[in-house]
């Protein structure tokens, strides 16, 4: 699935926009500040419901503005329409609504599945370097796409543990009903992670090796100590969950580990290092989805040589033009072809954007 066309309204510096995209690489060019990246949140958007720059949709509403959208139309045989508003907290409405085709829904998951996009940006190394969420999120991305039950299980997970904490900040005596649905949707949450880390095992070994030349090992923390059942451990957390008011085992604590030697990869490696982990990491996804789904994601490239040398460069833009898939990359100059000859070029100054 790939993105067809895109509109853009009041995101950013941008005022409005429309881009129409071939199915593989597709440039956008421009100085610092033009509003390149902001093309890409928009794109990232509408498969995922969020910004990859920020955790408030708000943020990305233009100065002076009450909302922002981004409307795309993607490609293939069967084509769907997206779109996606993010409005300015008011004392009658706030947040943001999403549609496909033309109908209201009710998660992301929908998008997701209508739009699958990727993206590798110049905070990449955050990946590695920041909280556990980041890594949980990049994982369940993957999961999400390959195991048709975890958006279901993972939804009713995250209903049981709102409904535990607040009944732990309230002090009721009786815990048992959401211990046990934790417990059941855990058991789910969990077990699809580790079958989809460990199908992703072969893509980041050969992708580290490659790309880093070092033996960085991948595993999964569950959240919770799995010589146990979860409702035993949720059980044994249960006086020091009612003194804190939360829930402190669970797969929403679990974590993807980074290990070298048998120490965190977030102390040993660079700066340049934790990038080029963190692209292992999505390459290894998107090559898995590839060969084992027959999925390509589209990928977007914001800036992607900044920070890596010409060897491992040439390395990267080997792997990336392999999975044959859409690409949305941008760039300063408009002779840029590090990824082969662009289908479509646009060219972005102070937020306009001109097809070239």
């Amino acid at each position: 699935m790939t993105l067809a066309e895109l509109r853009i309204e009041d995101l950013r510096c941008i005022e409005t926009a429309e881009l129409q995209f071939g199915s593989g690489i597709n440039l956008i060019f421009g100085a610092n500040g033009a509003g390149k990246t902001s093309i890409l949140e928009a794109a990232f958007l509408l498969g995922r419901g969020r910004s990859f720059r920020t955790r408030s949709n708000e943020r990305l509403i233009r100065h002076g503005q009450t909302y922002c959208r981004a409307i795309g139309r993607t490609g293939g045989e069967l084509p769907q329409s997206l779109g996606i508003e993010a409005r300015r907290a008011t004392e009658s409405e706030s947040g943001t609504a999403a549609r496909l085709n033309g109908a209201a829904v009710r998660s992301y998951a929908d998008l997701a599945t209508a739009f699958p996009v990727q993206v590798l940006d110049p905070d990449a190394h955050k990946l590695i370097e920041d909280s556990a969420t980041r890594r949980r999120r990049w994982l369940d991305w993957v999961v999400f796409h390959v195991e048709p039950p975890f958006a279901g299980a993972w939804a009713r997970y995250q209903r049981a543990l709102l409904q535990r904490n607040a009944a732990l900040k309230r002090g009721l005596a009786s815990l048992d009903t959401w211990d046990h649905e934790l417990a059941k949707e855990g058991e789910v949450l969990s077990a699809s992670r580790e079958r989809v880390l460990a199908a992703l095992q072969p893509y980041w070994t050969e992708l580290t090796t490659e790309l880093l030349g070092l033996d960085l090992s991948l595993g999964y923390a569950a959240g919770w100590d799995q010589s146990v059942p979860l409702v035993d451990a949720l059980s044994a957390s249960l006086p020091r969950d009612r003194d804190r008011g939360m829930t402190h085992v669970g797969p929403h604590r679990a974590d993807v580990s980074l290990r070298i030697r048998g120490k965190a990869a977030r102390e040993i490696l660079s700066r340049g290092q934790q990038k080029l982990a963190a692209v292992a990491l999505s390459l290894s996804q998107l090559e898995f989805l590839k060969a084992e789904h027959s999925l390509r994601p589209t990928l977007l490239l914001d800036d992607p040589s900044a920070e890596l040398d010409q060897e491992r460069l040439g390395r990267f833009i080997t792997r990336v033009q392999a999975l044959e898939t859409q690409i949305l990359v941008t760039a300063l100059e408009r002779d840029y072809r590090l990824f082969g000859q662009p289908e479509h070029v646009f060219h972005v100054e102070q937020g306009r954007v001109i097809r070239v």
